[in-house]
């Protein structure tokens, strides 16, 4: 194809895939995709891990990495913050609530230990830290989601000679992001999972197109709710230069989920993926459980506190929801959720991900047929 991330990218397909699991990331890329290995839970010694696995299994082809870096958090401008010290700062009512919830549906809330000194979620030094070790590996691409990227990200990408994108929820975000200097912009309706804002891809994409074509020429990937090849053929006939996907790769054999969670994706339907800051403080798509619903609508909800408050809180909630439900707990399977779109309607099976590459291809080509067939009546 001659799309321009096919050329950025050294790739023949404009697919990437966003997954934390390297598997995934590797199966894309071998495919023709573009894995990217979301790094956030990492640190620079198991991202180092992580990328030496992808280089060995990813038979030559390009990958990327990506980060995150938010530019509001209740953090900004402290130094040094820890997780032990922001633990301080959760209020006993908050730690009350999620525990009397767990233990309604027979979960014993365990907490994880974490050293004095470990830097607290999203922790920006961390971060480039893990953007230093990454450029040691031959990855072509580095994102960045949840605001601009900081400058020193976009110029280690020029320095290194790789295109840095960012994750765009709404035009006036994609006018800052323009200007700041990135090469690509991920455009992300308010369909897709994880943080995400509130217009949908089918109108935002082209919004974004229209607004930063006088500009500067950035090419644009669409994503939010894009599961299939036809859905890409149809944001690539909008001006896209090709798709970002995530939830898709959650139900693939290779992916971290769980077995429940596949279960419960296959059984959902696109109004069960909601809006929720249940889980980091800031609205992330996510399953519909008893969680996100005690936390949005319960009557004694205290209200989720701001990230990465909240991601503290739930990290070892879910930690506990998950062993319990696969120890055999029915009742925790109610609890069971994790970040997905609204395209989890169309998951209907689990599959690999190179399987799930493969039909992305035939359903654009069969789409683009399509369309041609229509032009020349």
């Amino acid at each position: 194809m001659k799309s321009p991330i096919c050329e950025m990218l050294g790739i023949e397909f404009p697919l990437l895939a966003f997954s934390h699991c390297r598997d995934v990331v590797a199966a894309v890329s071998r495919a023709g995709g573009f894995g990217v290995l979301g790094a956030t839970v990492h640190s620079p010694d198991t991202i180092e891990q992580e990328l030496k696995w992808i280089d060995d299994h990813v038979d030559g082809r390009p990958y990327g990495v990506d980060v995150l870096i938010p530019e509001n958090i209740s953090t900004a401008g402290e130094k040094h913050v820890t997780w032990k010290s922001l633990e301080a700062r959760i209020p006993p009512q908050h730690r009350d609530f999620t525990r009397d919830l767990l233990k309604k549906y027979d979960v014993e809330l365990a907490t994880t230990s974490v050293a004095d000194n470990q830097p607290q979620p999203f922790d920006r030094e961390t971060a480039l830290q893990l953007l230093e070790v990454s450029f040691r590996h031959p990855i072509r691409l580095i994102a960045n989601a949840l605001g601009v990227p900081p400058r020193e990200m976009i110029e280690m990408g020029k320095k290194h000679g790789v295109p840095v994108a960012a994750l765009v929820g709404a035009k006036e975000h994609a006018l800052r992001q323009v200007a700041a200097g990135v090469d690509i912009l991920v455009v992300q309706g308010t369909e897709a999972g994880g943080h995400c804002g509130e217009v949908s891809t089918m109108v935002l994409v082209p919004e974004v197109i229209k607004a930063i074509k006088p500009i500067r020429d950035v090419p644009v990937l669409a994503a939010g709710g894009i599961m299939t090849g036809r859905q890409m053929a149809a944001c690539m006939a909008m001006g896209a230069a090709g798709a970002w996907t995530g939830s898709v790769w959650l139900s693939t054999v290779e992916s971290e989920t769980t077995e429940i969670f596949r279960e419960k994706m296959i059984a959902a339907s696109s109004r069960d993926a909601v809006r929720s800051k249940g889980r980091t403080g800031k609205p992330a798509r996510q399953l519909r459980s008893v969680w996100t619903d005690a936390w949005d609508r319960g009557e004694n909800s205290p209200g989720a506190l701001p990230m990465p408050l909240q991601s503290i809180i739930s990290r070892d909630a879910f930690h506990s929801i998950d062993r319990a439900a696969a120890s055999g707990n029915a009742r925790a399977r109610d609890l069971v959720s994790y970040f997905v779109g609204q395209g989890v309607g169309l998951i209907d099976s689990v599959k690999s991900a190179g399987a799930v590459v493969q039909e992305f291809k035939e359903d654009f080509v069969e789409a683009i047929e399509h369309m041609n067939a229509l032009v020349a009546e």
